[in-house]
């Protein structure tokens, strides 16, 4: 098991509480996630397997069960507004999300998806590699002020201009059961997904969404308490 595993595994025991805990916690920088996809319950997961054709980088898919240590992702503000452990983001933030066992970056690009002929969404860089292909508006239309575990959300890739995306076509081995997720330049309900199991940081005592000029000081920036 790679150390990489052996922190993702802790780090599960460790969600596990934390969700049972509390509900509708806000979305915080530092925060440790897996991300729901609405309309199949499978979660965004990556793994040490690349694209046999396409870029062949580091494949993401989404995964039936909640648990597996490769749906964790960590949620991180941008190199050019990066954020504090706690702060809470804000409608149409950049976020960028970091793969917990291999530390790459959730990816998109011009490369066509492998089963849909889609964008493609791959796990690409390091911790000092990331660009542009790493940047998601986070996107919702509910009132809240702030990303919520319950917010249904879309992530908007920035260069591309598709959002992250999953649907029923399947893979074979060596991933066989895993759906294809990629980028879809169309907004439809296969574009949604919420925050389900995960490691929330608490968000700061008097939250600011990153980005944003003014301090959240109604309810909806209140977290529930751990």
């Amino acid at each position: 098991m790679t150390a990489g595993m052996v922190v993702a595994c802790a780090l599960l025991i460790i969600a596990v509480f934390s969700f049972a805990q509390s509900e509708n916690l806000p979305i915080t920088c530092g925060s440790s996630i897996k991300l729901q996809h609405v309309a199949t319950k499978f979660r965004l997961h990556s793994h040490e397997v690349a694209y046999s054709r396409g870029s062949q980088q580091q494949s993401v898919t989404a995964y039936p069960t909640g648990d597996d240590v490769n749906g964790l992702w960590t949620v991180l503000g941008t190199p050019d507004a990066p954020c504090v452990p706690g702060d809470t983001f804000a409608k149409k933030q950049a976020v960028r999300l970091q793969h917990v066992a291999t530390r790459k970056w959730l990816h998109s690009h011009s490369f066509q998806s492998p089963l849909s002929g889609n964008l493609e969404v791959s796990a690409f860089g390091t911790e000092s590699q990331t660009d542009g292909g790493d940047l998601w508006d986070v996107q919702w239309e509910s009132k809240s002020k702030v990303w919520k575990q319950d917010t249904k959300v879309r992530l908007h890739h920035r260069d591309t201009g598709g959002y992250l995306h999953s649907h029923d076509m399947k893979f074979g081995a060596p991933i066989a059961g895993q759906l294809e997720t990629c980028g879809k330049l169309q907004k439809d309900k296969n574009n949604e997904w919420t925050a389900a199991e995960g490691v929330y940081f608490p968000a700061n005592t008097k939250p600011k969404a990153v980005g944003s000029a003014d301090a959240a000081t109604t309810d909806e920036g209140v977290p529930d308490e751990l």
